[in-house]
Order: structure tokens, then sequence, then C-alpha cells
């Protein structure tokens, strides 16, 4: 196990886990830019990865995309327009998308940037077999690691992710949401 540590955001479902994380990412963002005023250098990758945005249409939910964080890719991942034999709560999973986008987006960050970023390790991504792989090798390279955790999945990756002996799981309540972007901070920041 490495010495960054892995953090895994969880909370029930609309719990706030990704505004938790966005938080996180504009925090460890504007600290960047806040330290590179005085320096010539061209700015790091300092955040790459896979985001999930939910897709509304009409004020309603309908589908979730995964979106590139350095590059601002998207692919739908789940909609309830996708025919798929595949659904899951009334969502059709297109894995082809994660293998497109998010994939891809998790390679290129390993290695690459500050800080990794998964965020939702949960029943729609699970499906591919691709994003199960790269985010299993992605936890063995010693970077700070934010990935949003799906409470109640059983799937083997995330139980693997909750038993790390580098891993913090955190949950999102309506007590700590407020309070919890800066204590992962801290976290990231306390790690050499």
């Amino acid at each position: 196990m490495g010495i960054y540590p892995k953090i895994g955001i969880t909370g029930l479902p609309r719990s706030g886990k990704s505004a938790v994380l966005d938080k996180v990412v504009s925090m460890v963002i504007d600290e960047y830019k806040a330290e590179a005023r005085g320096s010539v250098s061209s700015a790091p990758r300092v955040i790459g990865g896979m985001r999930t945005e939910a897709i509304i249409e009409d004020g309603e939910r309908v589908g979730f995309a995964c979106i590139d964080i350095e590059t601002g890719e998207r692919g739908v991942m789940a909609h309830r327009e996708i025919d798929s034999r595949n659904r899951i709560l009334g969502y059709g999973i297109d894995p082809s998308e994660i293998d497109r986008v998010g994939v891809p987006a998790i390679q290129n960050a390993v290695g690459n940037c500050e800080i990794l970023v998964v965020d939702e390790v949960g029943k729609f991504s699970v499906e591919s077999e691709g994003f199960v792989g790269v985010v299993r090798a992605a936890l063995e390279y010693d970077m700070p690691t934010l990935l949003t955790l799906h409470k109640k999945s059983r799937h083997p990756l995330l139980q693997d992710i909750r038993r790390r002996d580098d891993g913090r799981i955190l949950e999102v309540t309506p007590v700590n949401r407020a309070l919890l972007p800066y204590k992962i901070l801290k976290l990231i920041r306390q790690s050499p």
C-alpha cells in the first residue's frame, strides 16, 4: 500500500457526494492557481480522471454522463432512452461509453496529475469491465485519489476499496456536508 490516501466519499443517493467532490476539486485548483502566480512555469496537470453528471431534461433526471475532467469529453453511460438488456433503476446502460470516455480519462491521469478523481464507482460504471480494471490498476499507483462510492453496492470492486489499508471512507450526511470538503483537503495535504 502507498503513502498517499485513497479517499472514498460515500452516502445515500442525492446526499451530495458529487457536490462534496466538486468542492474539493475547486479548492485544490484554486490553491494551485494561488501558488502558481509567482511562477513562470506552466501549471502542472493538477486533477484528472472521470466525473459523472446527471442529464436533466425538462427539470427531470433522465440519465448520466461520464466526463473526462481534463478534456471535457462526454459520454452518455446511462439514459432512459438507451435500449439495452442491461437496465438499472429504469436506465439503459451503455458500457461502451464508459470505455470510450471514462477509462482513458482515468488512465491518462494516473502518474500525470497531482490528484486522481473517479466519480462515481457505482451501479452504472461497474457494468464496464474496462472501468473496473482501470480503477483497480489506478488504486495500485501511489497518488492521492478521490472516489465517490455507491453506498449500498456489493460489487467486488467497491468491497475491495472499502477494505484498503490506505483508504479512508467518509460518509456525506446533512450534518457534515458543508465541512467535509475541508476535512478531505486536509487529508490530502497531510500526505507527503
